[in-house]
């Protein structure tokens, strides 16, 4: 391949038991940055009623989600410029320094601001796993290892919740964060120790520095302004005002930027085929359903259900339950038969089906049929999600796979910051406006300072009467939430229904880009060598 052939004789072969050992780090990476996602979910009634914070609940998940999104692209750049091992152990360093800050905690400005720093290092986690494994393993074998970090990220969000609520009814919630340390000190010593990448010949790519503080400024936005708007302020408010068009006025100068852009941090040719599109904005869609219902149906189930944590977490697993094997069904005959399309399109319909569901939930439900209903939607999930992915890969030579895949999983990323949020603001909005509107005087004296200071513990010890009105409060701030993001998969399904069904490759190509350029795109300048395969594929290449 042009230009990236490691320099005769330095070129370091890794053996089995050496990317096993490697290996051993990057699923423990893996594990991290997916873990923080979910494991939180459980722990957050107690979390938000020790610090006085149910009105900054929705930060916790967010502040890790938005910073890990916006430190993508740029973990993505740096790693070809510097080299992947010191900066992945940077990462890692940075992710334990987060988890510390919040473990130490004693009010929420604090605890977010760990969880912040979190995210600033959990941006590297994932994407340099997946890059150092193209670095140590030929293409012909890696799919088996990628296999394997997959079923690290599937696992994770099982046992997040699960291991959240076993920490709150246990050791206590700052264990959510002091277990990422000695995890994260298996992965940086394994990194450390048995990592040998091969030499790369990176030439001297230019940095993207403007798209990249583009691409932040108008992540951060989004999230603030879906966050805030309507809730800590009016839709009218000058500052939300205000974010709204600094989120216009970035998108815009983004793309300029990246259309002159040398090695733009998210190529535009991307964007001129239709599949990559319809796609990615059902991914984008589908991800704010899942991430908002993954981030607060336990906090729903402990303060409605009336369950402990450990058991909050064990009742999500009827979701993940279904998930999971429908995945791996819908893989295998899609392998078998190359047909695709109509898979996400009855997966969207299903997730739709659930979230419909799920907004009929009332005290008096029983909690089989909140599990019946997750796992509905679950089902969906998991008809769409790895079936968006493949569509895309399909959707280009083998030349922009990476570029592709990485771009779709930003996007995708986008979604889980706005689920987490949207879903976060309308359900503490309502919140706090049904418990301030219910709660009666006397309540306040038998052991409730406010509506901050709730937790499913104060809720049990509380006369019948009281325990009905909270109930019914959290009840009702989160069932129509669920009903609001029906719109989002019903547009979801119709543009799924415009995917034209390409059939999937039988052969990969040896000249490929490879996966280390997974985040930023790669050199422009080596996409527009190998337009040509984007022409054979049958669409007009896109010049950025």
């Amino acid at each position: 391949m042009a230009g990236m052939t490691p320099p005769q004789g330095e070129a370091h072969v890794a053996g089995r038991r050496e990317i096993l050992l490697v290996m051993v780090g990057l699923m423990t990476a893996m594990l991290l940055s997916a873990l923080d996602q979910t494991i939180f979910s459980t722990a957050l009634p107690t979390i938000v009623g020790e610090l006085d914070g149910v009105d900054h609940m929705l930060w916790v998940t967010t502040a890790y989600i938005l910073a890990a999104t916006v430190m993508m692209p740029v973990y993505g750049k740096l790693g070809d410029l510097i080299g992947r091992k010191s900066l992945f152990i940077g990462a890692i360093a940075v992710f334990i320094v987060g988890s510390v800050v919040g473990a130490l905690a004693t009010a929420m400005p604090e605890l977010i601001l760990g969880r912040a720093i979190q995210g600033l290092g959990g941006g590297g986690l994932m994407i340099l796993s997946q890059a150092v494994i193209a670095d140590i393993v030929p293409a012909r074998e890696r799919a088996k290892y990628m296999g394997l970090m997959g079923a690290a990220f599937a696992v994770s969000s099982v046992i997040g919740p699960l291991l959240g609520g076993w920490f709150t009814d246990g050791p206590g919630w700052q264990w959510c964060l002091w277990i990422n340390v000695p995890l994260g000190a298996v992965a940086i010593v394994s990194v450390m120790f048995f990592l040998h990448p091969n030499p790369q010949d990176r030439g001297r790519p230019t940095l993207d520095v403007a798209g990249m503080v583009l691409l932040a400024i108008a992540t951060s936005s989004l999230v603030l302004f879906t966050s805030w708007g309507g809730g800590h302020y009016e839709w009218t408010d000058p500052l939300i005002i205000g974010l709204i068009v600094l989120t216009v006025v970035a998108g815009v100068v983004f793309v300029f930027v990246e259309r002159r852009a040398k090695e733009p941090v998210m190529p535009l040719l991307l964007f001129g085929r239709r599949n990559f599109n319809l796609t990615t904005a059902a991914g984008l869609m589908i991800g704010v359903a899942m991430f908002g219902t993954l981030a607060y149906m336990p906090t729903y189930l402990q303060m409605v259900g009336q369950v402990g944590a450990t058991e909050a977490g064990l009742l999500m697993i009827p979701m993940m339950g279904a998930m999971l094997p429908t995945s791996i069904i819908v893989g295998n005959t899609v392998s078998r038969t190359g047909r695709y399309k109509i898979y996400p399109i009855v997966g969207a319909a299903i997730v739709t089906v659930g979230l419909v569901l799920l907004s009929t939930m009332t005290p008096d439900h029983g909690l089989w049929l909140t599990c019946l209903y997750l796992a509905v939607f679950g089902l969906g999930l998991g008809m769409m999600m790895q079936t968006l992915v493949l569509i895309v890969q399909n959707t280009f030579p083998i030349t922009m796979v990476g570029t592709a895949t990485a771009a779709n999983n930003f996007f995708r990323q986008i979604g889980a910051s706005l689920g987490a949020a949207v879903v976060g603001s309308i359900f503490t909005n309502n919140l706090i406006d049904l418990l301030t509107e219910r709660i009666p005087p006397d309540v306040a004296a038998g052991g409730i300072e406010g509506a901050n200071s709730i937790t499913p513990e104060i809720v049990g010890t509380l006369p019948q009467a009281a325990q009905d009105i909270i109930i019914g409060s959290y009840n009702d701030a989160l069932t129509p939430v669920f009903l609001s993001i029906v719109p989002l998969t019903l547009v979801a399904l119709v543009l799924l229904l415009f995917v034209k069904e390409v059939p999937l490759r039988t052969s990969v190509s040896e000249d490929a880009v490879p996966e280390s350029y997974e985040v930023d795109g790669g050199s422009a300048a080596y996409l527009e060598r190998h337009e040509d395969d984007a022409v054979e594929e049958g669409e007009e290449p896109v010049r950025s």
